[in-house]
């Protein structure tokens, strides 16, 4: 009688154990069939492995995001000195928007900033560099191409550090407020054009618009 109680208080555990065990097994191959039925990765996904990443200077957006139109400047204290000529407009918008050149009036293609201190000139969009030319009237000229039929050009320039065939990324300094002598009033500005399918438009009214709304 004694043998046959030890007996069986031997077995519980043993049997206990290969519960344990036969649990575990099981869980282990429903997560197997899980993992292969249940979530199998789409054979059209592509992965960006290391080997492309360590070539590239800045980061990788993990979604695309909205190209917004930014001003050509960093600097806060940054103001408007002369605005895009609108025949719309009332008659002091416009008379702020008359250039004196050589006692010949013209009507101002583009928005003047200055500040009150040299300031970094920046792309307003990702783009690439079609056209960089020092002028004796207008001053020195950058233009860049972006997507959408948009093309921004940079006048009265100065330490211009870019040059044609430049790819350039949104926010990176093409060069530096300078001087003009289609307006010498301004001393040290930037004249800043934005053309849209081949039309001159007043950049004032284009920026934080998206270009994907154009």
């Amino acid at each position: 009688m004694y043998n046959s109680r030890r007996t069986k208080k031997m077995m519980i555990p043993i049997i206990y154990g290969f519960c344990v065990l036969a649990f575990i097994i099981s869980m282990y191959f429903a997560g197997v069939i899980a993992n292969k039925y249940l979530f199998n990765k789409s054979d059209d996904l592509q992965y960006v492995d290391g080997e492309i990443t360590e070539e590239i200077d800045r980061d990788i957006p993990v979604v695309s995001t909205p190209s917004v139109i930014v001003r050509p400047y960093l600097d806060n204290d940054v103001k408007l000195a002369k605005s895009f000529y609108d025949y719309k407009a009332d008659n002091d918008s416009q008379e702020n928007s008359i250039i004196l050149f050589e006692g010949t009036y013209m009507q101002n293609s583009g928005v003047d900033y200055t500040g009150n201190e040299v300031f970094d000139v920046i792309s307003i969009l990702d783009g690439s560099v079609i056209y960089v030319k020092d002028d004796n009237i207008l001053g020195t000229t950058v233009q860049i191409r972006h997507s959408n039929n948009l093309i921004s050009v940079y006048q009265s320039l100065s330490d211009v550090i870019v040059k044609e065939g430049d790819e350039i990324i949104q926010g990176q300094i093409i060069a530096r407020s300078g001087m003009s002598s289609i307006n010498k009033e301004l001393g040290n500005h930037l004249h800043f054009e934005l053309y849209y399918n081949g039309t001159i438009v007043n950049p004032e009214d284009y920026y934080n618009k998206d270009i994907s709304e154009f």
